[in-house]
């Protein structure tokens, strides 16, 4: 239920925003959606799907670039089975019930807040690119034989494009994510995968 309620206001919420003054403003607040899916790889299986709130605030305008901070929360739904058995090796106590426990696909909820850094350039008056960096920390719910529960760091590169359509903006962003807790806990291996998102913004 709480997905449907999720996606309707992300359906609604643009549409809305149609509405909105057009100015040169140095905030813009939106939402995104995307989805993604690991590297190939004979160890895992991790496919996810998320909603972000957005907060950009523009720090630096030049006559070539423009530079925002990005400020991200994140719900992140997760699908994740360990395929490779002899991941868990026999010296860790219990490996076999680990094989049994760890094998069985799991759904895993994460809570992220992403801190980026982003540089834009614009291309013409409606259209410009970007390149970002984001880190912040993470919440997951489940343990897997790749992450310890609780605490871990979601780490992001990404390039973007993004176009004014009348009085909204419509953002495209492939990413590249990993998911890992700087061996803050005992599983550290992490997951890497590949994403890609779609959002919708609005000045302030």
């Amino acid at each position: 239920m709480s997905r449907i309620v999720l996606f309707i206001l992300f359906i609604c919420c643009p549409i809305m925003l149609t509405y909105a003054q057009v100015k040169d403003s140095k905030v813009h607040v939106g939402i995104a959606y995307g989805l993604g899916n690991e590297f190939e790889n004979k160890n895992y299986s991790y496919t996810n799907h998320y909603y972000k709130l957005q907060f950009y605030f523009r720090v630096k305008e030049t006559k070539t670039f423009s530079y925002q901070i990005l400020v991200q929360p994140e719900l992140n739904f997760t699908t994740h089975q360990l395929l490779n058995l002899y991941f868990i090796e026999p010296d860790e106590p219990d490996y076999i019930e680990k094989r049994e426990r760890y094998t069985k696909l799991k759904d895993i909820k994460e809570h992220v807040l992403n801190l980026g850094f982003l540089v834009r350039k614009p291309l013409s008056e409606q259209v410009s690119i970007y390149a970002l960096g984001s880190v912040g920390p993470l919440i997951t719910d489940t343990e897997t034989e790749r992450l310890s529960k609780g605490f871990a760091f979601a780490d992001v590169v990404a390039f973007g494009f993004t176009i004014n359509v009348n009085r909204i903006s419509i953002d495209l962003r492939p990413s590249i994510r990993h998911v890992s807790n700087a061996g803050l806990q005992k599983r550290n291996a992490g997951y890497t995968t590949k994403n890609i998102d779609l959002g919708f913004l609005f000045a302030l």
